[in-house]
């Protein structure tokens, strides 16, 4: 089980205390933060594109493929739920994800959709797609 722990910084940005390490998030100067980290989405992306490669790279050296270079391009918007039929509802519009895979090596079609299908499972990708629950407490500090 992963625990995070983040303290708000000057302004925006916010210090990230993760297994030992510490990463920074912050906005944009155009809205408010001093670029001093990614913003949150970016990291978001950054760990669905980190697991998937970790994952690929996992079951290749598994399997004995020849898996080169995993590249894991992502971007976040939002699309449509469905074809439109209800396009001026700002709830018609869901987040999407999309993540373009990029893999280096001889592999062959069967071993590329194979790759595809292990992509969908990667610990990360099955969270973000099965929904997740935040639950919330507030404590004051004394």
């Amino acid at each position: 089980m992963a625990s995070v722990t983040v303290r708000s910084g000057p302004g925006l940005m916010q210090e990230i205390q993760a297994g030992g390490h510490t990463l920074r998030a912050d906005e944009p100067v155009a809205v408010g933060g001093t670029n001093a980290g990614p913003d949150p989405y970016a990291l978001l992306l950054s760990a669905l594109g980190a697991c998937t490669a970790m994952t690929l790279r996992l079951y290749g050296a598994r399997k004995g493929w020849p898996l080169g270079e995993v590249v894991v391009a992502l971007d976040i918007g939002r699309a449509y739920a469905e074809d439109c039929a209800h396009c001026e509802d700002p709830r018609a519009m869901v987040d999407q994800i999309t993540r373009r895979i990029t893999v280096g090596g001889d592999l062959d079609p069967a071993q590329l959709a194979r790759l595809g299908e292990i992509a969908k499972r990667c610990p990360v990708h099955k969270t973000l797609t099965a929904g997740v629950r935040v639950q919330d407490e507030i404590v004051a500090r004394a």
